[in-house]
């Protein structure tokens, strides 16, 4: 895991738009007709439907996918009381994960009111707008009462995560780890630290699934909870069985089963030897486990472990549960979360845990393999089959148990929809970072006294991409490391022009003269050019001191990439290099070519570069579905470039019949599959979603994807050079970190397959 700074993530908040969540318009704007339909005077007739029929809120508005996240800041993180200011980024936290996992938008309300009464009056006022509630961050006891009182009083989904996030995940990872252990949960003897609201609703959870209240030893800061205690409230009366005391340290005697739910340092290593035999041991305080991972396995070879932190197995995340839960409630309409649901939700999650788990998950996790076992009790976060495993199990106990509103009959076409709100942005950048950490490789910064170079190769490093080779002047760039903060232990500095790379200069010129000596160039002046650094960076790479090459952050694209072609050259067979770009839009991502090396390529030449496209995306595991451009529509227009895309399309049909492609194609009848359909279901590309775009000319590629990247606000990834010999790839000018760091992860996986 990368390690994060402070400064970090105060900068991850306020860079750009300050804040991580916007509202953005879900209908057309742009005319005044629009304009009068979504307001005056066209509002008018929704409003009139819902006042006739309360329940067409649903139909006409947002509502039916909104959740408000409401905190009032009394319990946030393990930061405690500090206020509903203080706890605005959170609650954003929330709403960014809530619509990334299950596609679900979010008004985060923070609460200046520690009065419960007053809290459940604001949140009463304010429900007509949601389709749900999630409390969050709420201090005990006041939580339990808040929640109670707004379940009974209101008709829409509400769940305090806090309490029952944690709850249902870490019953799901009991019921596995049990299994493993081959124990039944009526007769294992539990030991809880903490008594605060996610304890509480663990232990109720568990006694749901089976296990004894008399076998449940609770500790709060006083001591064990029993009913020789006075200070209880109702929802600690209800573990308070045993009738004497005991100390935590003995309570750990022959204990099966170990929650911690309070705070670092509190379990030793002689508390976990006095477990029995296959000890299950949850110690979920963040950020420091009551006993660490490390101490806990040193002493027990049998345990089955679970903490809270993602760098070791068998996290609890709560992003595992509440956003599949809101999911499946919110599309049946239901008018609350009740224990079935919950507990729908706990055998789907253990049960998701123990199929065969997707390559991709396993390669995001930088494993070899992943399967049901001590280390995989629970299913991993970025699991993508979480949304379509727990919401309709959800949706379905709704339905049984009587409190869903809306019905659903086709579970087929639900699933359908559910993995396509997933999209596929995300989910490819999951890829590339997963199959770049596989099998990190040496790579060249050019520029490293630029600081934007220094913190992607620093970002590089810490997630498992790269090991950074930064060309420049070191004096200038270990400056620059000190002044940024940047952190690179066993980064390698190489100054091209330094005495002691005169040995490496002049083997590296005297190869390159070898190869241009009938092109005008004399041996001198090819060891002189090995002092500048995309020279010597691509003669790194192209004699096996590196893998792959960042450049062209500071330069021109033309100057940067001639002595890259004169060094690498091109790909054995490949006679056409290409530049493509990669947008990740709301459509999914979108693969533009060639957008940044051909002036004006011929039909042959847009044939191979679409081949030589398709090659490079599949590396990506997503299926090319391609349209050659033009201001045609199959022969509509004649013309030179028209026909030239119409030519290479007839090549591309003949020799790759298996090849998704059309054209020549006007881009809105590529991008609109249904208007495709209407007019010419003939196509290739008819009911299919194209995700690959081949441009006539440099001037429309590169015209297209820098208007797409500037009115679409999408991230960018490129160009990305196809057809080279040796992984080289040149930056956009200016780019950002983030682009340079996807940039490196492509770069890896590029050299991963030379």
């Amino acid at each position: 895991m990368a390690k994060i700074r402070k400064q970090d993530a105060l900068d991850y908040h306020a860079m750009g738009r300050p804040g991580k969540i916007e509202v953005i318009p879900t209908k057309p704007y742009s005319s005044q007709r629009d304009l009068s339909l979504a307001y005056s005077p066209g509002v008018a007739e929704p409003c009139l439907k819902i006042a006739e029929n309360k329940d067409d809120v649903y139909k006409y508005t947002s509502k039916s996918n909104l959740v408000a996240v409401i905190s009032n800041g009394t319990a946030v993180l393990g930061l405690g009381d500090i206020g509903p200011e203080a706890s605005k980024p959170v609650m954003e936290g929330k709403g960014l994960l809530f619509k990334i996992f299950a596609d679900i938008d979010v008004f985060d309300i923070e609460i200046d009111a520690k009065d419960p009464e007053l809290f459940i009056q604001t949140v009463k006022a304010i429900a007509p707008t949601f389709g749900g509630i999630n409390l969050e961050d709420i201090k005990a006891p006041e939580a339990f009462e808040i929640e109670r009182r707004l379940k009974e009083e209101l008709d829409i989904p509400i769940m305090h995560d806090d309490q029952h996030g944690t709850a249902i995940i870490s019953s799901a990872a009991l019921l596995n780890a049990l299994e493993l252990a081959k124990k039944k949960i009526e007769r294992v003897k539990i030991v809880i630290s903490g008594a605060g609201a996610s304890a509480l609703s663990c232990a109720k959870l568990y006694v749901a699934l089976g296990a004894k209240v008399s076998n449940i030893y609770m500790f709060d800061s006083k001591g064990l909870i029993g009913a020789f205690r006075t200070d209880l409230d109702d929802m600690k009366t209800f573990f308070a069985s045993h009738k004497k005391e005991v100390s935590f340290e003995e309570a750990f005697k022959g204990a099966d089963v170990f929650l911690g739910l309070s705070r670092g340092g509190l379990v030793n290593k002689e508390m976990i030897k006095k477990m029995a035999k296959d000890p299950i041991v949850f110690a979920l305080a963040n950020p420091d486990p009551e006993i660490s991972y490390k101490d806990a396995t040193s002493v027990r070879k049998d345990i089955i472990m679970a903490t809270g932190r993602s760098d070791h197995p068998n996290q609890v995340n709560n992003v595992l549960g509440f956003p599949f839960i809101f999911r499946g409630a919110l599309d049946v309409r239901a008018t609350t979360i009740n224990e079935e649901m919950k507990l729908a939700a706990v055998k789907a999650i253990a049960s998701l845990a123990k199929e065969t788990i997707p390559e991709e998950v396993i390669e995001a996790y930088g494993e070899k393999n992943i399967s049901f076992g001590r280390d995989q009790i629970i299913p991993k976060p970025l699991d993508p089959r979480l949304i379509y495993s727990v919401a309709p199990a959800v949706a379905k106990a709704a339905m049984e148990s009587g409190v869903a509103k809306n019905p659903i009959k086709d579970w087929q076409k639900y699933e359908a929809e559910l993995k396509a709100r997933l999209g596929l942005d995300n989910e490819l950048m999951r890829n590339i970072t997963a199959k770049a950490q596989s099998n990190p490789k040496k790579v060249v910064f050019a520029e490293a006294d630029n600081v934007k170079i220094l913190k992607a190769a620093q970002v590089s490093y810490e997630e498992g991409v790269a090991f950074p080779i930064l060309l420049g002047d070191r004096d200038v760039i270990l400056a620059l490391m000190e002044e940024y903060n940047v952190e690179l232990p066993e980064v390698t500095i190489i100054d091209p022009k330094a005495d002691s790379e005169e040995e490496r200069r002049t083997n590296f010129g005297k190869e390159f003269f070898q190869r241009r000596k009938r092109k005008g160039l004399t041996e001198f002046e090819a060891v002189k050019l090995m002092r500048e650094r995309n020279h010597f960076g691509a003669m790194m790479v192209d004699m096996g001191f590196a893998d792959a090459m960042i450049t062209g952050l500071t330069r021109s694209y033309r100057s940067t990439v001639k002595p890259l072609l004169q060094i690498i050259g091109l790909e054995k067979d490949v006679k056409t290099a290409a530049g493509m770009y990669i947008l990740n839009t709301k459509r999914g991502p979108m693969f533009l070519a060639d957008t940044t090396v051909n002036l004006n390529p011929t039909a042959s030449q847009i044939a191979e570069i679409t081949i030589n496209v398709a090659k490079t995306i599949r590396k990506l595991k997503v299926q090319p579905k391609i349209a050659l451009l033009s201001y045609s529509n199959f022969g509509s227009s004649p013309g030179p470039d028209s026909e030239k895309m119409a030519e290479a399309v007839g090549v591309l049909h003949a020799d790759y019949p298996a090849l998704i492609v059309d054209g020549e194609i006007q881009a809105n009848f590529a991008l609109n599959s249904d208007l495709l359909m209407e007019k010419f279901a003939f196509s290739t590309l008819a009911n299919k979603e194209v995700n690959t775009l081949i441009f006539p000319n440099l001037s429309a590629g590169n015209i297209s994807y820098k208007l797409l990247q500037q009115m679409t606000d999408s991230d960018a990834i490129g160009p990305i050079l196809i057809g080279m010999r040796k992984s080289i790839h040149v930056l956009q000018l200016g780019a950002s970190v983030r682009e340079i760091i996807n940039m490196v992860k492509v770069a890896v996986i590029d050299a991963q397959n030379k």
